[in-house]
């Protein structure tokens, strides 16, 4: 049987939410299942890739507190957005696809998902640059479009522990609350094959974000390291 891990978090700040994505990472070699997360923000925050320059970054947004992702890309609003994460253990096809194959992947996911809610979008054929450094500024090849505008983006990290996707819904005017949509993510692309296992933080899991929260996304040092 093809199962998954699922996992609907409580909101959290900013700090917390890094932390747990990447503690899910940590962890792939002890899980060895794929992880779908769901999760909301308890204030309105931005997130901003790894690589990015906190003094640039702090030019570029408004939003408050400002959070170093473990994942690459650009500045992404978080507040009324709908937040998922997948992460995936070695031994899982996604994790030996190229950056850009799992992009598209999850993209066509969503945009399946979206399908099922009576929802045209389309993956972006081609990019659309503007506003360097912001990532619904403007759109990538393989983004999530609506209407001709981003709605969806992604950022990846690899590891030898796994591959870890970050991604942000910015939904559209639609009628559906997050709960179908999830819902339908969960019914549609590699879910439709998928038995979903409900998984719940145990103390290892838990450790292991304690550490990253207290090491890391709390601390200014490490949000402004460069």
């Amino acid at each position: 049987m093809n199962t998954w891990f699922l996992m609907r978090s409580e909101a959290a700040d900013a700090p917390r939410n890094m932390a747990l994505d990447e503690a899910l990472l940590e962890n792939m070699p002890r899980l060895q299942k794929p992880v779908l997360r769901f999760y909301s923000w308890t204030d309105p925050a931005a997130s901003f890739g790894y690589f990015q320059k906190f003094r640039e970054v702090e030019k570029l947004t408004h939003l408050r507190p400002l959070v170093r992702r473990p994942t690459g890309g650009g500045i992404v609003p978080h507040d009324a957005d709908w937040t998922y994460s997948l992460t995936f253990p070695t031994s899982h096809e996604w994790y030996g696809l190229k950056a850009v194959g799992s992009y598209r992947s999850v993209h066509e996911w969503l945009h399946a998902a979206f399908a099922k809610l009576g929802v045209a979008t389309e993956v972006a054929p081609c990019c659309l640059k503007s506003g360097p450094g912001q990532c619904f500024l403007g759109h990538e090849q393989y983004d999530l479009l609506w209407q001709g505008r981003k709605i969806a983006g992604a950022a990846q990290r690899r590891t030898r522990q796994g591959l870890l996707i970050q991604g942000s819904v910015q939904p559209p005017p639609i009628r559906q609350p997050r709960s179908e949509w999830e819902s339908a993510m969960c019914r549609s692309g590699p879910g439709e094959s998928v038995h979903w296992a409900v998984l719940q933080p145990d103390p290892e899991l838990a450790q292991t974000v304690q550490a990253l929260l207290t090491e890391k996304y709390s601390r200014e040092s490490y949000n402004q390291k460069r």
